[in-house]
């Protein structure tokens, strides 16, 4: 059984004796090509397996409709993971990305192709940052509701810092094109 951390407890780097303040994290996964389900759960199990990462929660999975994408791309399968981490938000990515390509994502020139996997950072701890690679919080995802949905089911009073709570913005964005897949489970073990 995986013991949650205390996010209001420091932990140290065991090898530098480096202090690293534990963060709150919220991810995106959605795949709209191949396995859909596969694809999600295995991201689940790769970011419970990573070091310094403790998965806390995982949603309702999610049928949707794809936004913005070229050609008759399928219905995406979308879950959001509540997690605490001592790693930094560089590190994270560095961690999805490794994920996304262990699942043979694509990467295009085309924005919002098709793929087998995608995890989005969507809040680190109150980290703000806004670089080419990283953008935090995630700048869209407010306007989701394939993110907002599923992380207001976990956690209702949630909230984007500086865009509000994930309640008000759900409710700005409706729940059109998104639909619960009861069906369907993530499974944290």
């Amino acid at each position: 059984m995986t013991e949650t951390p205390n996010p209001n407890i420091i932990d140290a780097d065991t090898l530098t004796g480096e202090m690293r303040p534990i963060r709150r994290v919220v991810l995106s996964l959605g795949s709209n090509l191949g396995e859909r389900i596969s694809a999600l759960q295995g991201a689940l199990d790769a970011l419970a397996d990573t070091p310094d990462v403790w998965v806390t929660g995982v949603s309702p999975i999610y049928e949707t409709e794809p936004l913005d994408v070229p050609g008759d791309a399928g219905l995406f399968l979308n879950a959001v993971v509540l997690a605490d981490t001592t790693l930094s938000a560089q590190r994270l990515l560095e961690r999805v990305l490794a994920i996304e390509d262990a699942f043979d994502r694509q990467r295009s020139d085309v924005r919002n192709s098709p793929r087998t996997l995608d995890i989005d950072l969507i809040v680190v701890g109150d980290k703000v940052s806004d670089t080419d690679e990283l953008r935090l919080p995630h700048p869209r995802a407010a306007e989701r509701a394939f993110v907002l949905k599923p992380w207001h089911d976990l956690e209702p009073d949630a909230e984007i810092p500086g865009m509000g709570p994930v309640a008000d913005l759900l409710e700005k964005s409706g729940e059109t094109g998104v639909s619960r897949r009861d069906d369907l489970a993530l499974d944290l073990t």
